[in-house]
């Protein structure tokens, strides 16, 4: 590996260049994957933030929770009987039904996925 320097008065500064990141903005999940990181894995996050990939991979993590919530939530919909007959013929019943499936999803995906 190569370095280049800058000469800056008196002194020769490394001229360092970051990686590239994505341009992708992180959604619930990317974050929630960082900040368990940051909070959590504190030598995983700083090794990742130094090597420029930390980005990258709470894209990728994102990616496959939103995927996983997305099975999970018509698998858990099918199993519980929660179709469009009964959204029409019971909005109240249907939407409530779907928030506790999609609220028990998301924990699962929170410890399936995120929390690992």
């Amino acid at each position: 590996m190569e370095l280049k320097y800058v000469e800056s008065g008196d002194y020769y500064i490394p001229a360092l260049q970051a990686n590239e990141e994505p341009e992708a903005p992180l959604t619930k999940w990317g974050l929630m994957r960082r900040n368990f990181l940051k909070e959590h894995k504190k030598g995983i996050y700083s090794g990742m933030v130094l090597e420029g990939v930390l980005k990258e991979h709470c894209l990728l993590i994102q990616k496959q929770a939103e995927e996983r919530m997305d099975v999970l939530v018509c698998q858990m919909a099918k199993a519980g009987g929660v179709n469009e007959h009964l959204k029409a013929e019971n909005q109240m019943k249907w939407v409530r039904k779907m928030n506790t499936i999609r609220t028990c999803a998301e924990e699962m995906v929170e410890h399936e996925i995120i929390c690992i």
